[in-house]
């Protein structure tokens, strides 16, 4: 019954998906976001609503956008522990999730992998480390993060912000 929802995730895919299954939640997450409601996945709670990871190919994921959670480059350090400028995708430039933030961001990561979507217009914002990371995601009214918008400072916050006025838009 809540306005909006909030997916979280620290750790690793396989452990998080064998959580929210042990806690009867996979149900609960299909029907959230094919309510309509806002719905926002975070870290590995944004990786959680992919097909499959290669961090854990024997775990199955929740299948909401598909595709794969694929490993980082390794030609640099993993995991990115780190601040990096996001560089917003064209066709998401009028996303409200991005109200208000600049042309690119400044945001925090924590991870080692990223997804990749079947359908590359999924991608709403990337930023580079060793390639292209991609590091935002919007499929309707779901909108994921690889980074955190808790640690990443002004710009987080805002991203927290417009999520809660998405919401509230939505509820009114």
């Amino acid at each position: 019954e809540a306005d909006a929802v909030v997916l979280p995730g620290v750790g690793a895919f396989g452990a998080c998906m064998d959580a929210l299954r042990a806690a009867r939640l996979e149900d609960e997450v299909h029907r959230a976001v094919a309510s309509g409601r806002p719905f926002l996945g975070i870290c590995v709670g944004m990786q959680m609503l992919f097909d499959a990871s290669d961090e854990d190919p024997h775990a199955a994921g929740l299948g909401i956008l598909p595709g794969t959670v694929r490993w980082i480059s390794a030609e640099l350090p993993r995991p990115q522990m780190q601040w990096n400028q996001l560089r917003i995708e064209p066709q998401h430039a009028d996303d409200p999730m991005f109200d208000g933030l600049g042309a690119t961001p400044w945001v925090y990561f924590v991870h080692s992998l990223h997804g990749v979507p079947a359908d590359p217009e999924a991608v709403a914002a990337t930023c580079s480390y060793g390639g292209v990371v991609n590091a935002a995601f919007r499929s309707d009214n779901l909108f994921a993060t690889q980074f955190h918008p808790e640690k990443s400072g002004e710009a987080g916050l805002g991203l927290l912000a417009n999520f809660v006025r998405v919401a509230t838009a939505v509820r009114s």
